[in-house]
């Protein structure tokens, strides 16, 4: 518009000079007196051409580079790229009584150490390598037997990694039991359930509170040509409640040579209530499908605990573990019994206890023993580009 009005002006302006010029002249024109004022008229044209540029820079300012959202002035999301170590050891010094000969051991309630590492490369999908180790203070404290070695990958449909890992049957069931600081914890749980599986393939789905998982061990070599393990698991976690149950389906070998099959059905339940208070239980039905004749036996793990205070906490369990085998059998081992443990804890990685634990087998001499242990808990991350 301001452009428009100034172009109008200078027209104006033009034609008012001409009839100035020619009309209202009282002496004839001559071709000298219309070249100046063609002249003057250029000259003032030129000025006006020039002032209208000058304010035309003042009054629109240079025209900025156009920013697009999304590009170079918006700020990438950060993706997970991290390395965590970390170690536990585990030391105990107990008075054993087993089988009618007391002695005093240290021995060592499962220390580790191992090393994770996470790598979300894009949003959603991450990359996992995970290796942990024992060591085992009672024995010259020797570093190397695996107990993880598996890499992963999760994304939006789910969790899948191959490698040495915990199955479903632990994850779901034993892990809300195994509360104590012992390394035969859980106590029924232990003689014949699985801790970790290699070659194992594992799939995990979470939505909601509810998670699903499916595991099966292939280990063509030594057992079965197909999967010599099978086990499934759904549970419910939601506000301190903790509801679980899996299926188990296990080819059993010993030395390469087959044994029979096994079928387990289990059940967990957990709630941690407000005031401190901690309770677990659960239970596994197995049946025994062998060579040597079928049999029918089961595990139960009671685990209870309460926070005296800040530092103090107090844990005590029942558990029955029944192999299925009559008690005339040689080959019973079935037993029950319980524990007692108080523990002090002044920090968040230290822990130090006073158990006392009893077994009583069906078919052989009870087992009791006292003793006191320490833990302590290392663990480092750091994120890096």
């Amino acid at each position: 518009m301001k452009t428009f009005k100034r172009s109008f002006l200078t027209s104006s302006l033009l034609s008012v000079l001409c009839f100035s010029a020619c009309g209202l002249a009282s002496e004839p024109v001559t071709m000298a007196d219309i070249r100046a004022l063609e002249a003057q008229l250029a000259e003032l044209k030129a000025r006006l051409i020039s002032q209208q540029v000058s304010e035309k820079q003042v009054d629109s300012p240079p025209r900025q580079p156009t920013i697009v959202e999304g590009t170079e002035n918006q700020a990438k999301p950060t993706l997970q790229k991290d390395v965590r170590v970390y170690a536990t050891v585990r030391p105990t010094l107990g008075i054993l009584d087993d089988q009618g000969t007391s002695n005093i051991d240290v021995k060592d309630a499962l220390s580790h150490a191992g090393i994770q590492a996470m790598y979300e490369f894009q949003h959603g999908w991450t990359a996992e390598l995970h290796g942990e180790w024992s060591i085992d203070l009672s024995n010259e404290g020797n570093f190397g037997r695996s107990r993880r070695a598996y890499t992963a990958l999760s994304t939006p449909f789910g969790r899948f990694g191959i490698g040495k890992q915990r199955p479903a049957q632990y994850l779901f069931i034993a892990e809300y039991v195994d509360i104590f600081n012992h390394g035969a914890s859980p106590f029924a749980y232990d003689p014949e359930s699985i801790f970790f599986v290699d070659n194992l393939v594992t799939y995990r789905y979470e939505t909601g509170p509810l998670t699903f998982i499916a595991v099966g061990k292939f280990d063509g070599e030594a057992g079965d040509n197909q999967a010599d393990l099978i086990n499934t698991g759904l549970s419910y976690d939601n506000n301190g409640l903790h509801a679980a149950v899996t299926y188990q389906h296990h080819t059993d070998y010993e030395e390469d040579q087959l044994q029979g099959d096994s079928t387990l059905w289990s059940g967990a339940l957990a709630y941690q209530f407000n005031n401190g208070f901690y309770a677990a239980v659960a239970y596994q039905g197995r049946e025994y499908d062998y060579l040597s004749g079928d049999r029918d036996g089961h595990t139960f793990d009671l685990s209870l605990a309460y926070q005296l205070s800040q530092h103090y906490k107090v844990k005590t369990g029942y558990f029955n573990f029944d192999d299925g085998h009559t008690q005339s059998d040689p080959r019973n081992q079935s037993f029950d019994g319980y524990n007692l443990t108080l523990e002090w804890l002044p920090v968040d990685s230290l822990r130090l206890h006073v158990e006392y634990l009893m077994k009583s087998f069906e078919n052989n001499n009870d087992f009791d023993s006292i003793s006191i242990g320490f833990r302590y808990d290392f663990s480092t991350k750091w994120q890096y580009e």
